[in-house]
């Protein structure tokens, strides 16, 4: 509990501290509509779409979010994604972290790290792993933070890289993108989330505004 607490304290710090070292103006950019993004994910086809419920729209305050479930032919495992963005983080707005949110949610971790995933032509990305239960279910999460210039697991390189790209872009939106899978008997929910967050990776970087930078920067 004390080192939960002292991670919160700290991300709370580092938060507090982008917040001051943002740049005022910002660039403007276009952003594509995230119901724009396909029903169809490879083999995974969407079988649920869901709204934000207005009190969690209240304490996220995304300008933009997708919450689908897909479903691959012949799996008994559906694949939930969730996706927030924020055009600015300049106004104290910022992605609210799953290793916070879950645990209010009624969701114990039971085991946490990090993963390499392929993302198509921009090779592989760092992206965080989670286990939670909550009764007797079990859900296996991966989750990560998606910016113009880069995809970051921490949630410390987030901040730093936040405050890093918007003195040399003028530019802090980002985006939230976690992927949640159940955990059941005969299914192998580890290589389901992993092989679908590889299918969507490349599609997230037709919505989520990014940078053309030399040599992927």
């Amino acid at each position: 509990m004390r080192r939960a607490a002292l991670w919160l304290s700290l991300l709370l710090m580092a938060q507090a501290a982008a917040y001051h070292l943002l740049p005022k103006t910002e660039r403007g950019f276009t952003a594509r509509p995230l119901r724009e993004f396909p029903v169809v994910v490879a083999d995974w086809v969407m079988v649920g779409q869901y709204e934000i419920e207005p009190e969690i729209q209240r304490v996220l305050r995304a300008d933009d979010t997708l919450n689908r479930t897909y479903l691959r032919p012949g799996s008994q495992l559906p694949v939930n994604l969730f996706v927030a963005f924020f055009k600015s983080q300049a106004s104290g707005v910022a992605p609210h972290s799953p290793r916070n949110c879950l645990p209010g949610s009624g969701y114990a971790p039971v085991d946490s790290g990090v993963v390499r995933l392929r993302a198509g032509a921009a090779g592989e990305v760092e992206v965080n792993r989670y286990i939670v239960a909550r009764g007797d279910s079990r859900s296996l999460v991966l989750y990560w933070y998606q910016t113009p210039a880069r995809i970051v697991a921490s949630e410390f390189a987030a901040k730093f890289w936040l405050v890093a790209d918007s003195i040399r872009y003028r530019r802090s939106d980002t985006s939230l993108v976690r992927i949640v899978v159940p955990i059941t008997e005969g299914t192998d929910a580890e290589a389901e989330a992993r092989k679908f967050a590889s299918a969507v990776l490349p599609l997230l970087s037709e919505f989520l505004p990014r940078l053309d930078l030399p040599g992927g920067g």
